[in-house]
C-alpha cells in the first residue's frame, strides 16, 4: 500500500513542480522556477521510494 501512495505523491509533486517552473519562466520569476525544480526533484525521489518499497515487497 505504501508503494502506490509514494508513487502517487511523487507524480503529484512532479506535475506541480513542472507547472511552477513553467509559470516562473513565463513571468520571469527565477525564485518560482527554482521552487518548481525543487518540487519536481522531490517528486522524483518519492517515486523512487515507492519503487524501492515495491521491490522489497516482492522479495
Amino acid at each position: 500500500m505504501g508503494e502506490m501512495t509514494d508513487k502517487a505523491k511523487g507524480y503529484a509533486n512532479e506535475i506541480a513542480g513542472k507547472a511552477k517552473r513553467a509559470i516562473g519562466d513565463a513571468l520571469d520569476r527565477p525564485g518560482l522556477s527554482a521552487e518548481g525544480d525543487a518540487q519536481e526533484a522531490k517528486g522524483d525521489l518519492q517515486k523512487a521510494k515507492g519503487a524501492v518499497k515495491g521491490a522489497i515487497d516482492k522479495i
